[in-house]
């Protein structure tokens, strides 16, 4: 890589060129470009389209009014306190952004627990609550899941959506993270790593801990879903096209998955 990197381009073309060159290996691993612009600009189109109330009543489903703005925080575009503000000056009362504004605060809380972890972000900082060891989660992600040919059409389709555009919404990182750690048992730091290595708004602070929360490393048990929580927050446009509908891995209620994922538990937890 050159000592000085450019830092002015005839367009957005000539942009991407220059990367590829100077980062062959990254465009060897994945030649994938997302669509999302960067710049001030860009981020302030966004931030002046927010809507606090929608995003408040919608934001647990994938065609709900999320911001994203998260790609425009993570690399310093936009502040926490900047987007805090806009979302307050388009409502009424306070309590109509508090959603929002929460969401803000986590991220700060992410932060905050990063700068006095450091690098033991990538440890467990507790047990896992499943009832197997973290010498029984596998290292590495398996190729499936990672090409997008696990089987399964919403898990397929979310890690395809995450190498082509560098994006997943939430409720799909959570999706996936349960899926990758419980479903098919591999370490949380896999899948992490497979995180940052394709989102636009990865950073070790939210991304790992939430992976964490899922896994029950950072929580008070494992976080999972079944297949109505996923068809209702997605309004079904995986399910009805899944070749395994009413018989994939997610069917089936709370307590009958638990058995079934971690039949150790209550024995490890007593």
């Amino acid at each position: 890589m050159s000592a000085d990197m450019r830092r002015a381009f005839d367009s957005r073309d000539d942009l991407i060129d220059y990367l590829r060159r100077e980062f062959p290996q990254a465009a060897a691993r994945s030649d994938e470009v997302s669509a999302t612009r960067g710049g001030r600009r860009a981020a302030e189109a966004r931030l002046r389209h927010i809507d606090p109330r929608r995003y408040a009543a919608t934001r647990n489903y994938l065609d709900g009014a999320v911001t994203h703005l998260s790609p425009y925080i993570r690399h310093g575009v936009l502040s926490l306190a900047e987007v805090r503000d806009a979302a307050l000056s388009k409502v009424r009362r306070y309590a109509d952004a508090a959603k929002l504004v929460s969401e803000l605060g986590w991220r700060d809380y992410w932060q905050r627990l990063y700068e006095r972890l450091g690098d033991d972000i990538w440890r467990d900082q507790e047990p896992y609550k499943t009832g197997f060891r973290a010498d029984e989660y596998a290292a590495e992600m398996p190729d499936d899941i990672v090409e997008g040919r696990a089987g399964l059409a919403c898990i397929d389709a979310f890690s395809r959506e995450l190498r082509t555009t560098g994006y997943l919404h939430n409720h799909a990182r959570m999706w996936m993270a349960a899926y990758v750690v419980h479903w098919r048992r591999i370490a949380w730091q896999a899948g992490a790593r497979w995180f940052l290595e394709h989102l636009l708004d990865g950073d070790p602070a939210s991304n790992n801990l939430s992976w964490q929360w899922v896994a029950s490393t950072f929580s008070h048990k494992p976080y999972i879903f079944n297949r109505e929580n996923l068809e209702r927050f997605t309004n079904g446009i995986y399910c009805h096209t899944c070749p395994l509908y009413g018989r994939c891995d997610f069917e089936g209620t709370y307590e009958a998955l638990n058995r079934r994922l971690f039949p150790n538990a209550a024995a490890a937890a007593g």
